[in-house]
């Protein structure tokens, strides 16, 4: 098998070139208090089987009553990804049989989900944006938990999860690398925190993709866009649950060589659904793929119809934030940023937010490049998220006007920012305990320009015929002010002193 799927739309094969094309459900834990049929608790960390109500565990007689909450939320959700919201939907009942679903049945929407088609518009590393078709939204409730590891001959059910709202988001077949699909679980992700209808934490699996994978011989892609016709596409695997970026991009990887090399051997591709081991890096079976009459679904008989009114519709999307897109775009008209630098300021709306605080009258990319690379360096070390930094925006702003006013050099202010990570108070504080003020006294800068010329008479006269050599004398003039001295005015005065 070879050793890697690059990020290329065409991958080489031993018998000509092959595609690689995907689609992919984003379950999404719905930001609530409670379950979406029952009024139990919603919660990471309680003991098991403590957030269970007597609907979530089955009990004969107990009925489902809807979360208007988890409603608007999705609702909420398909207005943010540009989506169409169905007035009408319908729940229905997916039949199957697993120890963590004590009724035998999940409560979902397949035939009339509460949000159809939309679009989302993703970034690539690369600068380029690239769109992504979204087939659906559906609401459904996740089922327990099952424990294996307690004891060797018994498992164990715990139910705090079943009845837990999800939002089922099923992407169009749009996603030809793993890259492109990283980017895109990315960009839903920064949409739902943005929204507030998803805290994104993939680590607690609030949020997780199943990842369908398919490859096919390079150009029929291009015949299935023209014509709709499924049968140009490989047959596709599903890959359960997979909840990183890095396992995301593994899994395709791997099931993309795999099925590769199958086909390049004669073989056919089974339908089938396939977990993804990060510890061995590769696709195991789990159980071949069912379609939805082997679910035998049935619109569940103990909830309505859901109809929405048009003037409810109008008050969630009058009440919704600004979305990552449209932050972009703002950042960019009103501070004069780069298209890559706000992409790197919106990806977290704590950092965005930051940015703006101490963005007010200083210079806008200076500041940029302060928050996305040494506020955000110190907490990537810190294995901290943006929304976790204590560090006050005034701080940084405070830091930027002594640089733009010449009061430090931008190489003293890293050290002044070291002491005001460790809490050492703010900037100006700092500065002014450690004695960093830039030596902007051009007699005091003379005098050490016209040490080191007369103590290297040799290297002044080779200056004339190597101007580039003036940066050994800067150099020497900086470390003999302790690199406080304006780098500016070291140059100026240099430059008169060798005649440059």
């Amino acid at each position: 098998m070879t050793d890697t799927v690059s990020n290329a739309k065409t991958i080489k094969g031993r018998t000509g070139d092959w595609e690689i094309v995907m689609g992919l459900e984003i379950h999404a834990q719905v930001a609530s208090k409670a379950k979406l049929f029952s009024g139990a608790a919603v919660g990471f960390g309680a003991g098991p089987n403590e957030q269970v109500s007597l609907v979530d565990a089955g009990f004969p007689g107990m009925l489902p009553t809807l979360n208007k909450h988890c409603v608007e939320q999705a609702v909420k959700t398909g207005l943010g990804l540009r989506a169409q919201i169905n007035k009408r939907s319908q729940f229905d009942r997916k039949n199957y049989f697993y120890p963590d679903l004590p009724t035998g049945y999940q409560i979902s929407q397949l035939y009339y989900p509460i949000v159809g088609e939309g679009v989302v518009e993703v970034e690539a590393e690369d600068g380029s944006f690239f769109n992504v078709g979204i087939e659906r939204l559906h609401l459904e409730q996740d089922a327990g938990k099952l424990i294996h590891d307690l004891s060797p001959t018994e498992s164990y059910v715990d139910l705090n999860r079943a009845g837990t709202a999800l939002m089922e988001i099923v992407s169009r077949p749009d996603l030809r690398t793993p890259e492109e699909a990283v980017a895109y679980v990315k960009k839903i992700r920064t949409i739902l925190i943005y929204l507030g209808t998803c805290d994104g934490d993939m680590e607690k699996g609030n949020l997780r993709a199943d990842v369908n994978v398919s490859v096919c011989r390079a150009g029929n892609y291009e015949k299935f866009k023209a014509t709709g016709d499924f049968g140009y596409l490989g047959t596709r695997c599903e890959i359960k649950n997979v909840n990183s970026f890095r396992f995301i991009s593994q899994a395709i990887q791997y099931e993309a060589r795999r099925q590769i090399e199958i086909l390049e051997d004669g073989g056919s591709i089974t339908q089938e659904t396939r977990l993804y081991d990060p510890t061995a890096g590769e696709t195991r079976s789990m159980r071949s793929k069912e379609e939805a009459q082997d679910y035998r679904y049935f619109p569940d008989p103990d909830l309505l119809p859901l109809d929405l009114e048009e003037a409810w519709i109008a008050e969630i999307k009058a009440s919704l934030p600004e979305l990552p897109d449209d932050k972009r775009k703002r950042l960019m008209a009103d501070y004069g940023l780069s298209q890559y630098d706000a992409i790197v300021l919106i990806s977290e709306q704590a950092k965005a937010d930051y940015f703006e605080a101490a963005a007010k009258g200083r210079d806008a990319k200076l500041v940029s490049n302060w928050v996305t690379n040494e506020v955000s360096a110190r907490l990537a070390a810190d294995n901290k998220d943006f929304s976790e930094n204590t560090l006050p925006a005034a701080h940084v702003a405070q830091l930027v006007e002594l640089i733009e006013t010449n009061v430090i050099s931008s190489k003293i202010a890293k050290e002044v920012f070291d002491h005001v990570w460790n809490g050492e108070g703010s900037p100006a504080e700092v500065v002014e305990k450690h004695g960093l003020k830039q030596v902007t006294d051009t007699g005091a800068i003379e005098k050490a320009v016209d040490e080191i010329i007369a103590a290297n008479p040799d290297k002044a006269a080779a200056v004339a015929d190597k101007p580039q050599a003036i940066g050994w004398f800067v150099g020497q003039v900086m470390k003999a002010t302790g690199g406080k001295a304006n780098p500016a005015a070291v140059n100026d005065i240099l430059k008169a002193k060798l005649g440059l």
